[in-house]
């Protein structure tokens, strides 16, 4: 089996106008901040809440399993089969990088660990806590180019 890398089976398997839409997003964020050194910080907060892809799908998974399971008991045996299916879907997700709900989900903006983490890393740089870089703050393209890789643009 060749599965893609995990770091980008999620966009691979996007409609290019919603990575584009996210990505879009991510840059305009990053220039806002850009002018914002300030709030930096509060953002950086925010990026560690924010919920991935992975987490919302695993959430989304369990919560919809585990109410197959309750209705199955409860109500009719049938429900097991939605529950099954949910699991077949959660497979495929692991397996391809693609299940259903994930087109939902990024047409929502929902997005991976990894473009969570290239605006982490941006904005790092934007505050500048890398050395050598302390001119980056007036370079947002050298920024947005330093952690976008070609497959989110």
């Amino acid at each position: 089996m060749n599965a893609p890398k995990t770091t980008v089976r999620v966009p691979q398997n996007t409609a290019p106008i919603n990575n584009r839409e996210i990505m879009i997003q991510t840059e305009s964020r990053i220039r806002y901040y850009a002018n914002h050194v300030d709030e930096i910080d509060a953002r950086i907060d925010e990026l560690d809440a924010e919920w991935d892809t992975e987490r919302v799908l695993e959430l989304n998974a369990a919560s919809f399993t585990l109410g197959g399971l309750v209705l199955g008991v409860i109500v009719s045996k049938k429900y097991l089969l939605f529950s099954a299916a949910v699991m077949m879907f959660l497979y495929q997700h692991a397996v391809e990088g693609w299940c259903p709900p994930l087109a939902v989900l990024r047409r929502l903006g929902v997005r991976t660990k990894t473009e969570i983490e290239y605006e982490r890393y941006a904005l790092k740089m934007l505050r500048g806590d890398f050395p050598g870089l302390t001119n980056a703050k007036v370079k947002v393209d050298a920024v947005l180019d330093a952690v976008c890789p070609d497959v989110l643009k």
